[in-house]
């Protein structure tokens, strides 16, 4: 069994809650309130400044140029197309864009964002991987999931936008190099290595529901 299956299969009762979620849910239908989705846009938003910082830092851990190259490829890539898109939407609403940038990011947000930068900062690129790829790979799981559950959802004049770009072709082959590599990089790694690598991507894939909840909840500093 390759390493991202078994780490697959360690999550997939999380990942299952995940896909069931109201939020995600309500993105296939199209019920989603849309005060739910400005929060999710807006807090979405200043995570992806950070997550970029990420393959940023993959650059750098990168032992060649062209697994370089493709970090560079995935940092351009959510700067100019994922957040692209939350700017898109945010234009339809009225948001700036220093209104974006501004939106203060919710304990969740932030606990889950100084993680991954922490294991980003301090651990090997097997262990930023590990961090960052529940996002990415969930993502293009929960997109590829509402689309077949509901045919007709990539055409909602709201949520459908969501729903391509997260299903589309580029999306899907960044996942999947990151999948691959990581395999790669296990290869021969002995059992205690391999548990670091697993808590990381257990962690993150339990911070991603959190982030699906929160917005949903509408969670906010208490104080």
């Amino acid at each position: 069994m390759k390493f991202s299956q078994q780490l697959y299969e360690s999550v997939k009762e999380i990942w299952e809650q995940t896909h069931l979620h109201p939020f995600v849910d309500g993105i296939g239908t199209g019920d989603l309130p849309v005060e739910s989705f400005i929060r999710y846009m807006k807090q979405d938003y200043v995570f992806l400044i950070d997550y970029s910082k990420l393959f940023a830092l993959g650059a750098v851990k990168a032992r060649d140029l062209d697994t370089m190259a493709i970090f560079a490829k995935l940092l351009h890539e959510t700067l100019h197309g994922e957040m692209e898109l939350h700017r898109g939407y945010a234009a339809r609403f009225g948001i700036t864009r220093n209104g974006l940038e501004e939106t203060k990011p919710t304990p969740t947000n932030l606990a889950y964002t100084r993680y991954m930068l922490n294991v980003a900062q301090n651990g090997s690129l097997e262990e930023l991987i590990s961090a960052l790829l529940p996002c990415m790979w969930s993502y293009w799981e929960i997109s590829k999931m509402l689309a077949d559950k509901y045919p007709q959802a990539s055409a909602h004049p709201l949520y459908g936008d969501w729903i391509k770009m997260y299903t589309s072709d580029e999306f899907g082959s960044l996942a999947v190099w990151l999948i691959e590599l990581l395999d790669q990089l296990t290869e021969g790694k002995s059992a205690r290595e391999l548990v670091l690598l697993e808590e990381h991507f257990l962690t993150t894939s339990r911070f991603e529901y959190m982030f699906w909840n929160m917005v949903y909840e509408g969670e906010d500093w208490p104080v």
